[in-house]
């Protein structure tokens, strides 16, 4: 669990960082997938042997892979304030509508406990999606390593 972890971690990381620099919301459309993987994939590499064991090995490793996540949506966000001009994007609220009463430091700011409150987010779905994954692991490949 802890390997399958660390590679999907590693995967979420890189995907985290780029995928925060275009918007916060991309990055837990991806940990959708890289959890169910993750999950299967510590079923693969652990193979328990009952439904319940693959999901506790895949909620753990999946929890290991939001960490990486959360990490690159954290690394992701810091790109982005620093990349991007506040001013810009008090210009684009403006243009939707919204209140834009922020000063550059309230955008810069928000942008960074963004990029945290979604990577907090990476790492529930993914934990309970990697759940979801060991349980598929068990269901399609786990019940013949049983049979011995």
């Amino acid at each position: 669990m802890i390997k399958a972890g660390l590679i999907l971690g590693a995967v979420m990381l890189v995907l985290g960082i780029g995928g925060s620099l275009l918007s916060p919301l991309c990055v837990p459309c991806l940990a959708v997938i890289a959890g169910v993987g993750a999950g299967y994939l510590a079923g693969v590499f652990d193979k328990p042997l009952t439904s319940g064991g693959g999901a506790k090995v895949g909620a753990i490793a999946g929890a290991i892979g939001g960490a990486g996540a959360l990490l690159g949506q954290i690394i992701g966000g810091i790109l982005n304030s620093m990349l991007v001009d506040p001013q810009t994007v008090i210009d684009m609220l403006e243009q939707l509508g919204l209140p834009a009463a922020y000063d550059s430091s309230f955008v810069q700011l928000s942008q960074i406990g963004g990029g945290i409150c979604f990577g907090l987010l990476d790492i529930v779905l993914m934990a309970g999606l990697g759940a979801l994954g060991g349980i598929l692991w068990q269901q399609i490949a786990g019940k013949n390593t049983n049979s011995n």
